[in-house]
């Protein structure tokens, strides 16, 4: 089972810079999509081969927002937490028979702190979800989590400790969240891997550099571990400030 997640920073934008390209050239069985920026009716997406699609719009126009699309047909879908859907469509839940899979658009923190709070309070909120998902089956949580989690995950840390995505509270919260019960699947394979990031700055060089930050994930519930087969970062793929990563295990 293959399964991709992307924040392409706007799905119409990405689909006019190859974002069609590498849908069909992965295949995948389940390919989330954070930060579509769109409301309902805005795109029609029409892949050459048959998905179901699931979409949570946020209520502020051309802002956040995530999509699904699946070729298995899931159980059930959630929108939100607890099917609270919050405004800002950052999260969507599909259940299939043998685990949950939840597609999240984490809120920033912004650069001068001002949502940190909130940040916070709302990570408390999705780690209690989570965990009580997985009380019950399984979870891949995939998404844009918003957080370098270690040094090794950015190329400047010392410099930016304290700054948004980067601080002792947000980097707190994942360790926390890890501890409760998840792996970091792309450090289960690679923990010692450096220089591999999934997002950059559109400052002038940035990306050509390679000046990046590790934000985007697939975590899995720890026993899901003997089934993962591989995780890497596509970072050679263009079309967005973040590149997809990718998660590949035995079918469940």
């Amino acid at each position: 089972m293959k399964l991709v997640s992307w924040n392409v920073n706007g799905l119409r934008a990405a689909v006019n810079k190859g974002f069609s390209d590498y849908f069909e050239l992965m295949d995948a069985d389940i390919f989330c999509v954070q930060e579509t920026k769109l409301q309902e009716g805005q795109i029609t997406m029409e892949p050459t081969r048959e998905y179901y699609q699931y979409w949570n719009y946020a209520l502020k126009k051309g802002y956040s927002g995530t999509a699904v699309f699946t070729k298995i047909r899931p159980l059930s879908v959630r929108y939100g937490i607890e099917n609270d859907s919050e405004d800002e469509g950052r999260i969507l839940t599909l259940e299939y028979e043998g685990f949950y899979l939840v597609n999240v658009y984490t809120p920033n923190a912004k650069r001068d702190l001002t949502r940190l709070p909130y940040r916070l309070e709302w990570e408390d909120r999705f780690r209690g979800y989570l965990n009580k998902l997985d009380a019950d089956k399984p979870v891949v949580v995939c998404g844009d989590l918003n957080v370098a989690h270690q040094e090794i995950d950015l190329k400047n840390a010392r410099s930016n400790i304290g700054n948004s995505g980067f601080t002792d509270e947000e980097r707190g919260k994942m360790t926390g969240l890890l501890e409760s019960g998840f792996i970091d699947t792309f450090r289960y394979f690679y923990p010692d891997r450096e220089d591999v990031y999934s997002w950059w700055s559109y400052m002038s060089k940035v990306r050509e550099r390679n000046i990046g930050w590790r934000i985007d994930y697939f975590l899995a519930s720890e026993r899901l571990a003997p089934r993962l087969t591989d995780a890497r970062i596509d970072c050679l793929i263009m079309g967005s400030d973040h590149c997809p990563v990718v998660l590949e295990m035995e079918g469940i």
